[in-house]
């Protein structure tokens, strides 16, 4: 079975993601595409940075920014593989991507319609097309893993505490 263009690029998020799991840290990654070429990557390294900055998206914003040469990503695409948090979903307004690709939705902190639409606020002096649902299951499952063996892993610390 034949990728999509969003299928292909998601599955390089997943990678990213999975490097983040490697780590311990949350399974979120991304990429940037311009003219059908990644030029930006990034995953979650807020641990391991002590960096509240360290989200994937914004990773992966810094390295593109570097290869564009500008502040502005228009024309890229981004892939994430969890709706933005409210800072990278203003972030991506202020960088003036055109379109953010998601693979799951966070129904606790997203803001491409989960909790609010930072893309949608048409006071804004930008707008996103968003698509979601995008690999869904397999960005999905990455994250359900990894929180299951984070509260395993609480349990047994608990169970051995004297």
């Amino acid at each position: 079975m034949k990728l999509t263009e969003e299928e292909r690029y998601m599955k390089e998020a997943l990678r990213q993601a999975k490097k983040a799991y490697a780590i311990g840290e949350v399974p979120i990654g991304c990429v940037i595409v311009h003219e059908g070429k990644v030029i930006g990557r990034g995953y979650n390294r807020r641990n391991t940075d002590r960096n509240t900055l360290a989200h994937a998206e914004l990773q992966a914003m810094r390295k593109a920014m570097r290869v564009i040469g500008d502040w502005r990503l228009e024309g890229c695409v981004m892939y994430i593989t969890l709706e933005p948090c409210p800072m990278c979903a203003g972030a991506v307004v202020q960088a003036r991507i055109p379109k953010v690709v998601v693979g799951s939705m966070n129904p606790k902190a997203g803001c491409a319609g989960s909790v609010i639409d930072l893309f949608k606020i048409e006071k804004l002096n930008h707008q996103v097309m968003f698509v979601n649902g995008v690999l869904e299951k397999e960005c999905s499952e990455l994250l359900t893993r990894f929180f299951r063996e984070l509260r395993e892993e609480k349990r047994k610390k608990i169970k051995s505490a004297p």
